[in-house]
């Protein structure tokens, strides 16, 4: 289980490939120095969701190059930023990695 992202902000993505998921993960970890936490693919659907790990700016880079590299090749389902999780939000977070 993936550890030591307390007090990091978190962005997520979700997309209708799992394919494309790789290649705008591939994109952000090359824009930003961000760390991925996890990837969960969707159980009823063919795509997953991505979870970025750094600074509040570095995954606002990363958010962006990912989405943008996306775009072309998959639908965007979801994406957001929590710039600072709380305590519990860190723990349901947690809680999905590899589920």
């Amino acid at each position: 289980m993936a550890t030591g992202f307390e007090n990091q902000a978190i962005g997520i993505y979700e997309l209708d490939s799992f394919c494309a998921c790789f290649v705008a993960m591939d994109a952000a970890t090359k824009a930003a120095d961000v760390k991925v936490q996890g990837i969960e693919r969707n159980r009823l659907k063919s795509g997953a969701c991505v979870k970025l790990r750094g600074s509040v700016s570095n995954v606002k880079a990363a958010m962006e190059a990912a989405l943008a590299a996306a775009a072309p090749i998959s639908k965007i389902v979801a994406h957001t930023i929590i710039a600072a999780p709380a305590a519990d939000t860190e723990t349901a977070i947690t809680m999905t990695i590899n589920k």
